[in-house]
């Protein structure tokens, strides 16, 4: 028997087993698998916390986590129970969490919120951050929120507002250091000590003329390592890139790419300093554009899997029609070749191949070329070499499989001319699978129309009808 006081040994060790375990519970890296995503057995211990009334459990298990990861928590927690998680979490769900989510959870929490606490929320970030959450809100929702936040805050926001979306006005921040051309580097530095009010998040100091116009830039460690005595016009870097405040973010985005930017100025129509974009801005339309097109390519929509039900079945479904239509009327042209198919059956068989291989080539030189013009690889003065580019691989290609099916084809259907036809339907639908593959898309560019939208339509309904064309039509002058 144990005396009254003495440490019982099997005690002792489940204590230190539960301490362990809450020192890895209190880990975030014990909460992330090897591909840094919260694990499963994580997720249902807090939703289970939440469900049996046990929040101040469920808030000491979240706490250790940056505000992406608990944006991601309520990403996985299914949508009818996202208000309660979020309730239950208090605090923790706060503005940085907010501007984290993805579009449509922040919709859902908000709609829980008070105008008050949104505007609570905005007043905590950067003027970017903040438009991202207020600008899809209904008008009346939106106004209550600008009316509860502070002058200061309510001015810079309505002015981001005004700008179109997706612009360089939407995405800048407000918030950052500009300094006049006739101050020393002595002077600036007790300018930043003396002003509590400034920005906290910076490395590049901009220097503005007179007229508050961008006139270089000068990097936080310069201005920390050289003597105070320097004039900050001496040392500033006067070749910048100015962002034009109704750029568009894509382009902008590619602005940052060429000149591997940091940071840049916005200017406004007159040329004054108005803002600033950084590249976590940057970071986030670069996975957004990419995002897009491809989901575009394929008629998706937004491809967003916490996208209403209701929403993606109407977006997908429209997209669906456009193709019912396309595939009836390559149908018709079967429809054409019928006393060809009823005298040799076999060409039924084999047709589908033709126009499936080439919507394959023709989707691989399409997705190229959308990218191309996404990223300005593709302009007027590289049309020209790029389309014969293409017509050399589709040469090449359509060579090489139209050789190899015409061989198999000849062989298992002991028939010298059936393998011939299809070897030639073959190379003739892959010489348009490559044209189309790249004049769609830039015939579209040229009519104003996003070619990542359209172009799959026109370049998959092109390889299906001369894909049936050529080989029926083959099959008919040849005699099968």
């Amino acid at each position: 028997m144990n005396e009254v006081g003495a440490a019982d040994p099997l005690t002792d060790v489940e204590d230190r087993d539960a301490a362990e375990n809450a020192v890895e519970t209190a880990a975030p890296d014990s909460l992330h698998d090897e591909d840094d995503r919260l694990k499963p057995e994580f997720v249902t211990a807090v939703l289970d916390a939440v469900e049996e009334g046990h929040n101040e459990e469920a808030r000491e298990l979240v706490s250790p986590l940056h505000p992406a990861d608990i944006a991601d928590l309520l990403e996985l927690t299914p949508s009818e129970r996202r208000g309660e998680v979020a309730a239950a979490l208090g605090d923790l769900v706060g503005a940085e969490v907010l501007s984290e989510l993805n579009d449509y959870v922040r919709d859902d929490l908000i709609d829980a919120l008070a105008p008050e606490q949104i505007a609570e929320f905005a007043g905590e970030l950067d003027t970017d951050d903040a438009v991202a959450i207020i600008e899809d809100m209904d008008s009346e929702d939106q106004q209550a929120v600008l009316e509860a936040l502070a002058p200061e805050d309510r001015a810079a926001i309505e002015s981001a507002l005004s700008f179109p979306e997706e612009s360089a006005g939407r995405l800048m921040q407000r918030d950052l250091i500009a300094v006049p051309e006739h101050m020393s580097v002595g002077q600036v530095i007790d300018y930043l000590r003396d002003n509590s009010d400034l920005t906290s998040d910076f490395w590049e100091i901009f220097v503005v003329d007179e007229a508050h116009k961008p006139i270089g830039t000068c990097q936080l460690s310069w201005v920390l390592t050289c003597p105070r005595g320097i004039a900050i016009s001496d040392l500033m870097k006067r070749e910048q890139t100015l962002i034009p405040v109704d750029m568009d973010q894509e382009e902008v985005a590619l602005r940052f790419q060429k000149y591997a930017l940091i940071s840049a100025a916005v200017v406004d129509g007159s040329g004054r300093l108005v803002g600033m974009i950084t590249v976590d801005d940057i970071l986030h339309i670069v996975q957004e554009e990419a995002g897009e097109d491809v989901l575009r390519l394929s008629g998706a929509g937004d491809g967003d899997i916490n996208q209403p039900i209701l929403m993606t079945v109407r977006t997908r479904l429209s997209w669906l029609i456009v193709n019912l239509g396309t595939a009836i009327f390559a149908a018709s042209v079967v429809g054409f070749f019928q006393e060809t198919i009823a005298k040799y059956v076999v060409l039924a068989v084999l047709m589908p191949i033709v126009s499936g291989m080439g919507g394959n080539a023709g989707t691989q030189t399409m997705a190229v070329a959308v990218r191309a013009l996404a990223t300005n690889q593709l302009t007027s003065s590289n049309t020209r070499r790029n389309i014969l580019r293409e017509f050399r691989i589709a040469l090449a290609n359509g060579s090489v499989l139209g050789c190899l099916i015409g061989i198999a084809v000849g062989l298992i259907y002991q028939n010298h001319d059936l393998g011939i036809v299809i070897a030639m339907a073959m190379l003739f639908n892959n010489l348009v699978a490559g044209l189309a593959g790249i004049l769609v898309p830039l015939t579209l560019e040229k009519a104003g129309v996003d070619p990542a939208v359209s172009s799959a339509v026109f370049v998959t309904t092109l390889t299906d009808v001369m894909g049936f064309f050529s080989f029926l039509g083959l099959a008919t002058l040849w005699g099968l």
